[in-house]
């Protein structure tokens, strides 16, 4: 009996052997006609008895011709190169939960063969005659279950026009035993400010395709949505934040959204960029005077650059937002806060204030934290934990691991809004003994916007690395030591999906949370009037 047998598209006989016309689907794979459920048996009614009896050596014949024409057979030639995937999942370390890594072999070709398989004598066999490569989820599952903290040999072939087929230089990915997030919440928006009216906030399971928009500004009078963020000590807690006319701060938590306008009149500006306290009964954020430049030659179009900014702090439970009172803040900007995972340390972003003549290229921020004490909500004084403008650097978006070990952040030449920075690396600190290293996984072009895994062994960012323009949400393994693998792109059902899609994805961030909203209740939530929270002073 012929093992996991596929039909070459191409393969015809002029003799009718009564079969029905199978399907055809481009870059899909077919398979024999007998086939599973009622299909199977209404192709077997067209085959009479006395017809399978008469022609039953032909049709074996056939079939057996029409493996061998669908895998490389006969005199093999080895090439000495790797094919060129696209998307680019070759020597990558994957989550056993990830979803197919569907992509196009970018070789010449009249027909390929794909042949994985695991350490543990698990495979997987794929063909196609126009190099697209969409592999089964169901068999996927099945091949990542059985391959955990394994390795995955890929080999590839091709077939020249004349029928002879090439073989690839194998190559390996590993399958990690921890497993990744379960969902990926992002936003959506075109990248270069074309379009306001079409932002959303989303959900993708990470274990298939599916993905929804959980929030869109369409059904909300076009108001602006952002800042999403989850607490990663506790990911049932969520917020994001609307601007316009139905503007507030929606918090989540057990099931439930409240929304909050955290401004007071004694605040002069709103509050942004939070980061929960791992308790849940805190968050963090920076109030910012915001001002947006853009160029109409510059290589970076946009620049965002703060006039002021300092920390608040929101008390979730007492409903009170408060100053986070550091020594001398009024000589400096305070952005972008992060909790330790035990929440007795809050980092942040420090630069010098800015007078009313300034120039915006000379503007860089350095990591500092505060310690707090949670019961009297206090905070120490402010300890400067990496120097970056004494490398003429600067930096943002400060994350670090669940278990405390290593921080990473952007680092950029200057400013504190670095997606528009090509140079913009991520970069990791070792916080154990406060080395400072660049990531393996960043490119010539802007990566931001990273979020960790809740077992801290994945990481997820936005990389401008396709076409320097639209973001894309990549993935990366972190091993024991804090170095980055070779990271992959999220994998889509279409391997063609980055070469149309024209939105960014914004923010991403890992979550284990499945959060459920309809239009219709965040239209209604948006509609309603919002708590005011409370100012308090010490």
């Amino acid at each position: 009996m012929l093992k996991n047998q596929f039909f070459a598209p191409s393969l015809k006989s002029d003799i009718d052997f009564g079969f029905a016309e199978l399907p055809r689907k481009r870059g899909s794979v077919l398979r024999s006609s007998w086939g599973r459920g009622k299909q199977r048996k209404s192709r077997m009614r067209i085959l009479s008895k006395p017809f399978l009896t008469k022609y039953s050596h032909f049709i074996f014949v056939l079939l057996f011709l029409s493996s061998c024409s669908s895998k490389p057979h006969g005199d093999v030639a080895l090439l000495d190169l790797i094919p060129k995937l696209v998307p680019d999942y070759s020597g990558v370390t994957i989550p056993p939960n990830i979803a197919p890594l569907n992509f196009n072999i970018n070789e010449k070709g009249s027909a390929f063969y794909v042949k994985i398989t695991s350490s543990n004598n698990s495979e997987l066999e794929l063909y196609s005659r126009t190099g697209t490569i969409l592999i089964p989820e169901k068999k996927w599952k099945k091949l990542l279950t059985n391959s955990t903290g394994k390795e995955l040999n890929i080999k590839i072939f091709s077939k020249d026009d004349k029928g002879n087929w090439s073989g690839f230089m194998p190559f390996t990915n590993k399958v990690a035993s921890e497993p990744i997030d379960p969902f990926l919440y992002y936003r959506l928006l075109y990248p270069g400010y074309e379009s306001w009216s079409e932002l959303s906030i989303n959900r993708r399971n990470l274990g298939t395709f599916k993905a929804m928009a959980l929030i869109e500004n369409t059904v909300v009078d076009e108001n602006c949505v952002n800042c999403h963020s989850f607490n990663t000590g506790n990911t049932d807690n969520f917020l994001f934040h609307m601007r316009g006319t139905m503007g507030g701060t929606y918090f989540y938590s057990a099931g439930e959204f409240k929304k909050i306008n955290l401004k007071t009149k004694e605040m002069k500006n709103g509050a942004v960029y939070p980061r929960w306290h791992p308790s849940g009964k805190y968050v963090a954020f920076s109030s910012n005077k915001i001002i947006q430049r853009f160029h109409a030659a510059d290589n970076k179009k946009v620049e965002v650059s703060d006039l002021e900014s300092s920390l608040v702090l929101y008390d979730v439970v007492k409903n009170e937002i408060m100053d986070i009172e550091l020594a001398d803040r009024d000589k400096f900007m305070d952005t972008y806060p992060e909790w330790s995972p035990d929440g007795k340390y809050l980092y942040f972003c420090r630069a010098d204030q800015i007078g009313e003549n300034y120039d915006y290229q000379q503007i860089k921020y350095n990591l500092y934290r505060a310690s707090f004490d949670s019961v009297s909500r206090s905070f120490g004084n402010a300890e400067l934990v990496f120097d970056a403008a004494q490398i003429d650097k600067s930096i943002a978006f400060p994350r670090i691991s669940p278990n405390g070990r290593f921080l990473i952040l952007t680092v950029f030449d200057y400013g504190c809004f670095p997606i528009w920075h090509k140079e913009a690396d991520l970069y990791s600190i070792d916080l154990e003994n406060f080395k400072v290293a660049r990531l393996d996984l960043n490119s010539v072009y802007a990566e931001s916007y990273h979020s960790w895994s809740s077992n801290g062994k994945w990481l997820v960012f936005s990389s401008k690395r396709g076409d320097g323009l639209s973001a894309r949400p990549y993935l990366s393994y972190i091993n024991e030591n804090g170095s980055s693998e070779k990271p992959f792109i999220l994998p889509q059902k279409d391997p063609d999906f980055y070469n149309s899609y024209l939105k960014t994805f914004n923010r991403p961030e890992f979550s284990t949370v499945k959060i459920e909203l309809t239009p219709g209740e965040i239209r209604k939530l948006a509609k309603t009037e919002a708590i005011q929270a409370k100012w308090y002073k010490k």
